[in-house]
């Protein structure tokens, strides 16, 4: 991971913009995250019944905003066994010790990966 993704990793929510699979407008929320390399996970209570998963499955061309970075990238479905238990120890290392009782949430939600497109410079 790069020096200045490995700094964003430190704050506590992302912003990350779909566009809406009906209205075709930009949708953005706020959430919890984790980097690892250049793949964002986040983990989805609603499961596949959240608006921004549908609209990140059907349009996989997101945006994540984290502080005052913005980088493109593309939303999937975590299905990889290995992967899906990294998303979940990753987002549980690093909000676990903040929040309380989150064992539920960590099992049960959608991991949601979002490759990052970075361009060297």
């Amino acid at each position: 991971m790069t020096s200045d993704l490995e700094n964003l990793d430190g704050e506590d929510f992302c912003y990350l913009t779909t566009i809406g699979r009906v209205s075709g407008r930009p949708h953005t929320i706020e959430i919890w995250f984790a980097l690892h390399g250049y793949t964002l996970y986040m983990l989805s209570g609603g499961m596949d019944r959240s608006d921004w998963v549908k609209n990140a499955l059907r349009l996989p061309d997101v945006t994540v905003r984290i502080k005052d970075r913005a980088i493109a990238g593309k939303a999937r479905l975590v299905k990889d066994a290995e992967e899906n238990a990294l998303a979940r120890q990753l987002i549980g290392e690093k909000y676990q010790k903040s929040e309380e009782d989150l064992d539920e949430w960590l099992r049960s939600a959608l991991p949601v990966a979002v490759d990052l497109l970075l361009t060297s410079t």
